[in-house]
């Protein structure tokens, strides 16, 4: 909650929800739909302050109702081309396919991009996988 209010008073952006990801040092707020210009700031800057107060890195996904929307802003700035999502009895996956000179910038370093969008596909939408083709 305390993270959420830095965030807010900062920003001026709402935030529906923050999550630590103690496995990569990170924190990642969900903005509310249609407010992510003004959570980043210009040049980056309201995230760049709230990296300098809180010691850990900060990312800010833009809240959506679907779970492609979801997917597509947690994998930005990567240019996604088609998500197929597949429900089986016991789960469900999501195919992400990608241009083929975004597939690095998708997964991201050491995969942290593909490990943040794939937390926020199994707390919003209960996706068990989610797979760069």
């Amino acid at each position: 909650m305390r993270l959420i209010a830095l965030f807010e008073s900062i920003t001026g952006a709402t935030s529906q929800d923050c999550l630590i990801d103690e496995e990569n040092d990170r924190v990642i707020l969900i903005a509310k739909k249609g407010e992510m210009g003004l959570a980043i700031g210009k040049a980056g800057r309201n995230i760049n302050t709230l990296r300098k107060m809180t010691g850990r890195n900060i990312d800010v996904v833009e809240a959506a109702d679907e779970p492609k929307q979801l997917i597509k802003n947690a994998l930005a700035p990567a240019k996604v081309k088609d998500i197929r999502i597949t429900e089986k009895p016991d789960s469900k996956i999501a195919v992400v396919e990608v241009n083929s000179q975004d597939k690095a910038m998708a997964i991201g370093k050491n995969g942290k991009t593909i490990d943040k969008t794939r937390l926020l596909a199994k707390r919003y939408f209960q996706i068990d996988q989610v797979i760069i083709a």
